[in-house]
């Protein structure tokens, strides 16, 4: 009997974590693969753009400050995903539950909103850049077939509807730890397209044998212009590193010992790192090709023409990557109404039931009618909204500059704050609080200038237009 006893507690040690769940099995590579899929996303091809903004002085120096903030913020952030003890404490499996315990009343409801909030402007902004690049792949052919000047005029309508498509379909994966696969493969997606804008810059710069730019950026226009343009610049590169909003969701997949908090920081170096390599490089080299004149985004701007079909491998490799990095941001938003629904409503069977599939080959899928409901209409919102607001860049101005201090670096470090009792005006207090107040004022700047090139752009733009 003994034996037998000995040998259950085994099987139940092996197969669940502390907490009860289902053994995480998540590591430093795969916490990297979620990372690098959710910061080298399109916004690396809009790094050469923002370069070209802020000239060759602000532009690099601005790139390395957002990538050691994030890196420091993230460690930050890290060492909350546990209560007191980081290998026995208790877990905080989002954001949000890290906010409640560390900080607790209306940081709560105001963490929410912003990171939601921020998930769905991201799914807009991924749609958006999906069907940009769609629609490039098709207006390459176009030109490639007709010249350079043919029209080759293409909606981003259908490309959108067709994306959302595909979303409905890998919405229903039930959990965030079942998409590794996906995160991999958006991963090498990145480095694929990222490598690729690369080259084509090198190869521009090789051929002319000139370096374009100037140390101040884009001349012309007026001042206030100039301004709002760096601020809109600023804001897009904020977006571009920002992870922070589904790092407590990302470390809650990983195995321990050693402690999470120890592989996620680990992760977090590695990834932060690759990403900063691939945006300088991008950066510097697309607007040293291309100077004033560097495009919003270095493969659809048509700033390359030829050769064309390698084009359209970087603009395929960016929808698929796309396709990958919605649902690395979007699960946890899934996870968090799903969880309230079955709290509010627990003998709810619309909500509660799930129904095995059989597929052949692998284990049953089950099918949950609200988790089909639900995730369904939230894609055709993200669908719909891009189509009447298609404006890649100032979406991520906003989004950037709206995400980057709540979430990246004023909740983390308030949290930290509280968690590890740092003395108020101590030295590492007043150290803590002048980066958030300085964070403060670069996201307010970046978002004064990204609404302002939204409303510009509301004056000269229409819903559901093609591109030319």
């Amino acid at each position: 009997m003994a034996d037998h006893v000995s040998v259950t507690v085994y099987d139940e040690s092996s197969s669940f974590d502390d907490d009860g769940r289902l053994k995480r099995r998540g590591n430093v590579w795969t916490a990297s693969a979620h990372i690098i899929t959710a910061v080298i996303d399109s916004g690396v091809l809009i790094v050469a753009w923002a370069t070209a903004q802020l000239g060759w002085i602000a532009g690099p120096a601005i790139l390395l400050l957002f990538s050691i903030v994030t890196y420091y913020t993230s460690n930050l952030l890290s060492d909350c995903y546990r209560k007191g003890d980081q290998l026995t404490g208790k877990r905080n499996y989002t954001y949000m539950d890290a906010v409640r315990v560390n900080l607790g009343g209306v940081h709560v409801k105001i963490c929410g909103i912003l990171q939601y909030a921020n998930i769905v402007g991201v799914a807009i902004g991924y749609t958006i850049a999906s069907s940009i690049s769609m629609v490039a792949v098709k207006r390459s052919n176009c030109f490639h077939e007709y010249g350079h000047q043919a029209a080759c005029n293409v909606s981003t309508t259908p490309y959108m509807i067709a994306f959302g498509v595909v979303q409905i379909v890998l919405s229903q994966i039930p959990d965030f730890d079942q998409i590794s696969w996906l995160s991999i493969v958006a991963a090498v997606m990145s480095m694929t397209y990222s490598t690729i804008g690369l080259g084509l810059g090198v190869a521009k710069v090789a051929e002319t044998g000139k370096v374009q730019g100037s140390l101040t950026g884009v001349s012309g226009g007026t001042g206030m212009q100039k301004i709002w343009k760096s601020c809109q610049a600023v804001g897009a590169i904020a977006f571009a590193y920002s992870y922070s909003l589904i790092l407590i969701e990302i470390q809650d997949t990983i195995k321990s010992p050693p402690s999470e908090a120890k592989t996620m920081k680990k992760a977090s170096f590695i990834s932060v790192a690759v990403t900063t390599v691939f945006f300088m490089l991008c950066g510097c080299f697309g607007y040293a090709a291309f100077g004033d004149q560097s495009p919003g985004s270095l493969l659809t701007g048509f700033g390359f023409y030829d050769p064309f079909w390698l084009l359209n491998i970087a603009n395929m490799a960016v929808v698929v990557h796309l396709v990958g990095a919605y649902q690395v941001y979007c699960q946890p938003l899934f996870a968090y109404v799903e969880k309230t629904a079955a709290e509010r409503y627990p003998d709810s069977i619309i909500i509660m039931k799930e129904i095995d599939i059989p597929i052949p080959g692998c284990k049953p899928f089950k099918l949950n009618f609200f988790r089909l409901v639900w995730r369904t209409i939230f894609v055709i919102f993200t669908v719909v909204i891009s189509m009447l607001m298609p404006f890649f860049n100032d979406i991520v101005g906003i989004l950037g500059a709206f995400g980057f201090w709540p979430l990246t670096v004023y909740f983390p470090v308030k949290m930290y704050i509280v968690e590890k009792n740092i003395t108020k005006w101590s030295g590492r207090w007043i150290c803590l609080q002048l980066l958030s107040g300085a964070c403060l004022v670069i996201s307010i700047a970046a978002a004064a200038g990204s609404f302002a090139g939204l409303v510009s752009d509301l004056q000269v733009s229409w819903p559901f237009k093609t591109l030319n």
